[in-house]
């Protein structure tokens, strides 16, 4: 008993050994699914990207050789000014340089242009549906859009006097197969920034924009000087995420070109299916996904780091 005439009781052992068991209960399951699923096939992979088919250790031969084949990095077509095959890297380094700007700044555009305007909500659902739609189903619709007799695409380069691409289907020629998926998957991805900066708008008090009034901003003013700042973790969040998309494009390639014609569309994840799946060979197959793995933990660490900041 205290001085101050109360008892003070200490939890016994038996409750605290509930406690731990009860949180082992909801953590041991976890754990070991992230285990089996997530982390022993990541280390496995790893692993078996420093070895030869017989099991023999032989450092980073695996990942020479898969940077050095024409289909990963061709950097000399490239700076020669070429027509594609550059190689699945610079394919996929081109995807970052353009997909990522031209649809973060629209989907921040349009959702400027639509927060709180009659038919916003319409026509941002409208946007949307190419996030809904499964991205097997984008890669085909890509070739349609694309398509020489059929497309949209080639009609209207048709209707504003552009001949030279408009008899040809995009995706079955070198020159155009990439700038075809890019562009086709710009199409399909905006939605996302759409919608995730939508939502940011929702957050911005009102008060700031009319003080801003107040004191004469104008529209370009208020949308750099307090829109942008004010979106700034939503943005971050944005192009991590479109960074990984890009970074892991698979499934539209697939469908669209398979790679082709002749490597011209070909990306890192596709060329790991065609190392794998089709000439069977494992340890590059590996290779290509540790370096997929490293970039997409550098996001992650970019991620982190940035929302520490903010």
């Amino acid at each position: 008993m205290s001085s101050r005439g109360r008892v003070t009781t200490r939890p016994s052992l038996t409750t605290r050994q509930h406690e731990l068991v009860s949180a082992a209960g909801f953590v041991v399951p976890a754990v070991a699914i992230m285990g089996v699923f997530i982390i022993y096939p990541a280390i496995a992979t790893l692993v078996l990207s420093f070895l030869d088919s017989d099991g023999n250790f032989v450092g980073l031969q695996n990942f020479i050789q898969v940077l050095s084949h024409e289909h990963t990095l061709n950097l000399s077509r490239f700076l020669s000014g070429e027509s594609p095959p550059w190689g699945s890297l610079i394919h996929n380094g081109l995807w970052v340089i353009v997909h990522l700007p031209i649809t973060l700044i629209l989907g921040l555009v349009l959702a400027t242009l639509l927060h709180n305007i009659k038919g916003g909500p319409t026509i941002k659902a409208i946007i949307f549906i190419g996030m809904v739609v499964p991205m097997v189903v984008g890669g085909v619709l890509i070739r349609f859009i694309f398509d020489a007799g059929s497309g949209i695409v080639p009609n209207f380069l048709s209707a504003l006097g552009v001949e030279g691409l408009v008899t040809r289907t995009w995706t079955a020629f070198p020159q155009t197969s990439l700038a075809a998926l890019i562009l086709g998957s710009i199409l399909l991805w905006t939605g996302f920034s759409l919608t995730m900066h939508s939502s940011g708008l929702s957050t911005i008090p009102k008060d700031f924009y009319e003080s801003a009034e107040v004191d004469g901003a104008g529209v370009f003013t208020k949308f750099t000087k307090i829109t942008v700042p004010m979106l700034a973790p939503v943005t971050s969040v944005v192009i991590a995420m479109t960074l990984l998309w890009e970074i892991k494009i698979f499934d539209i390639v697939y469908a669209a070109t398979e790679g082709g014609p002749g490597g011209s569309s070909m990306v890192l994840s596709f060329q790991m299916y065609r190392y794998a799946f089709r000439q069977l060979n494992h340890n590059l197959a590996a290779t290509v996904a540790t370096i997929l793995s490293a970039f997409t933990l550098l996001v992650g660490m970019w991620l982190l780091r940035r929302n520490r900041e903010v």
